[in-house]
């Protein structure tokens, strides 16, 4: 084999060598999804059952725990623009969550509003439980406080009326309705002021415009409180021996 004939050779088998060392690229050309029901007719694995078991029945007992109890039902829905659990809450967390603010700011906190779609649970008559705290708010909110002017407030106001619904508000205010004009608005049972700034307390998902209460984005001022929404619920119902709550016409449309 003469020299040019090596040369040509090499150079093809270097040639070969490298092709084949180049990965190939691999291209996505199908994605197939089917449904896998877990059902009853999956065995169980004893070993991870008795392993979990102790735990499952520390859990259970812990979650059955009785905090307090109602001599009625609450639930979200047995009011037109007010509810007995939607109050319950807005003055619960009122009371919690007050003397935190308070002490941080030497000020206090003017009303509370939550959203109705934030009630996930109702709770019947007799026994109140952790669980039903956990099934009432299964969401890590927490409870923060917006400094609204009076223009974000009547925003709210506008946003209330047009929303038609039982949005938790607490006790501190008086807002009525003849069809689509207010009659009455006092907070802290005194009228509005336009020109005031008043203290708002809610929840930080509601804060971000969750549920479109857009109001509450860009507040002159917010304070996180660093306490649960479902730790105010617990809190009060482990001091609080029977639950008093009722319709009491703080938000109402008149005929």
């Amino acid at each position: 084999m003469n020299y040019f004939n090596f040369k040509f050779l090499a150079g093809c088998a270097l040639f070969l060598m490298m092709f084949s060392c180049t990965p190939s690229k691999k291209q996505l050309v199908e994605i197939q999804t089917r449904l896998i029901p877990v059902t009853d007719t999956y065995q169980t694995d004893s070993l991870i059952e008795n392993y979990i078991l102790p735990y499952r029945n520390s859990v259970h007992k812990e979650m059955s725990t009785v905090l307090s109890y109602t001599p009625i039902d609450l639930n979200s829905f047995d009011g037109k623009l007010e509810s007995t659990l939607g109050n319950l809450l807005a003055d619960l967390c009122y009371e919690q969550a007050n003397p935190v603010f308070n002490k941080r700011t030497q000020k206090n906190i003017d009303f509370v509003l939550f959203n109705h779609g934030g009630i996930r649970a109702p709770i019947g008559k007799g026994g109140i439980t952790k669980r039903h705290a956990f099934q009432l708010m299964p969401f890590e909110n927490t409870l923060v406080v917006v400094e609204l002017t009076g223009d974000k407030v009547l925003e709210m106001v506008t946003y209330l009326n047009k929303s038609n619904r039982a949005h938790p508000i607490s006790k501190h205010v008086k807002l009525h309705f003849k069809k689509d004009v207010m009659t009455t608005f006092t907070i802290n049972k005194q009228n509005f002021d336009p020109s005031k700034n008043y203290y708002v307390l809610t929840s930080d998902y509601l804060q971000k415009g969750g549920d479109k209460m857009n109001f509450f984005a860009n507040p002159v001022s917010l304070h996180e409180l660093d306490y649960k929404f479902r730790a105010a619920i617990l809190d009060y119902f482990a001091k609080t021996d029977t639950i008093k709550t009722q319709l009491d016409q703080r938000f109402k449309r008149l005929n």
